[in-house]
């Protein structure tokens, strides 16, 4: 007799470190709401969870499909550009005041091609638009030349450091070094209301909530298996009839939308955006935020996202200084005891047990 056929949903539930996960984003969300933290609290969860889908955006093409991007951080300045263009645009309806950008770049006025930005909805559609053709052009070029392995890797941080020099100028009408502050006000609302501070928090709680569930339901079905089965031999999978480059493309673009999502989340939450964004270390970083947590498991990127911003965070604060060769130590420790990231830290208990067990001196009587 055939077992009865699971639903998607019970089968993601087994995996009990995103149950987890996904439980305890729901109560800081809840907590948020509730009130009783201090408006920094509130932040620093906001920022945390902004990278924790940036970690989990990488985590789709790195630890599935095995494609290892050092580029990442492009898509997250995308995000973060075009609602700094929208924030900018809402502050001069709105109040009147003009930006520092329009000082600074000897501008009389914002220019006017941004004027469609003023509303959200469309800035939200550029952010992922804009995105999404950026990675599908890229991703097309590279996959359909079977580019992989460190290439890929090289050539993504290539593209991130080439942006990042653009930026940098001034005629490329984004506010060059100083990139874009002065942000007045988020939906109406002044931005330092606590009220735009905590609402902007769940926001990026909530949507960290909906893409680990969607992205869980989404691995364990067949696009998932596909996807690991191209990350373990591409070349069979091939010889078996089915077309890798859009799968890889199809991955490659959801992550891309992802992380300019949490760029998106980010900007507001900070104040401000630059080209500093785009610097190969950050893009570099969120590959470590995967690798501590453990990738390929979804739950490991945000809880290595969360971990090492949280130190960095603390550490900021009190030894800057410090944080390098902190981070350098948690990354030489992973790599040496858990290799698979911070969740087999379950496994590696009982190996230490069962070894120290072996040491004990056995009984002589027969």
């Amino acid at each position: 007799m055939m077992a009865p056929k699971r639903s998607l949903l019970a089968r993601a539930a087994d995996d009990r470190m995103v149950v987890a996960v996904a439980l305890a984003l729901a109560a800081t969300a809840a907590v948020v709401v509730v009130g009783g933290l201090s408006g920094y609290r509130v932040n620093t969860i906001g920022q945390l969870a902004c990278f924790a889908l940036l970690a989990l955006a990488l985590d789709l093409i790195w630890g599935y499909a095995g494609i290892l991007s050092l580029g990442h951080g492009l898509f997250f300045a995308v995000g973060g550009y075009v609602v700094g263009m929208h924030l900018l645009e809402r502050s001069v309806a709105e109040t009147g005041v003009t930006p520092d950008i329009v000082q600074f770049m000897g501008w009389k006025a914002l220019p006017g091609w941004w004027g469609p930005l003023e509303s959200f909805p469309v800035a939200l559609a550029a952010a992922m638009g804009v995105s999404f053709a950026v990675a599908f052009v890229f991703g097309w070029a590279s996959f359909r030349s079977r580019v992989s392995g460190v290439y890929f890797a090289i050539i993504t941080q290539a593209l991130v450091y080439v942006a990042m020099l653009l930026m940098f100028r001034n005629d490329t009408g984004f506010g060059g070094n100083n990139g874009m502050t002065g942000f007045q006000v988020v939906f109406g609302v002044p931005i330092q209301d606590p009220a735009v501070t905590k609402g902007l928090a769940v926001a990026s709680v909530l949507a960290l909530l909906a893409a680990l569930v969607g992205c869980r339901l989404l691995m364990i079905g067949r696009f998932g298996r596909l996807l690991v089965a191209t990350r373990d031999d591409e070349v069979r999978l091939r010889s078996l009839g089915y077309e890798t480059l859009r799968l890889k493309l199809k991955v490659w673009c959801l992550s891309a939308v992802l992380a300019a999502l949490a760029g998106l989340l980010y900007v507001p939450q900070v104040g401000i955006i630059n080209p500093r964004v785009l610097s190969p270390e950050l893009s570099i970083e969120i590959a470590v935020w995967c690798a501590i947590g453990g990738r390929g498991r979804l739950a490991g990127a945000i809880i290595g996202a969360v971990l090492v911003n949280a130190v960095k965070f603390a550490l900021s604060a009190s030894l800057p200084e410090l944080w390098p060769f902190v981070l350098a130590a948690l990354v030489i420790v992973v790599a040496l005891i858990f290799p698979n990231g911070l969740l087999d830290l379950g496994k590696w208990k009982p190996t230490l047990l069962s070894r120290a067990r072996a040491l004990e001196p056995r009984d002589a009587t027969p």
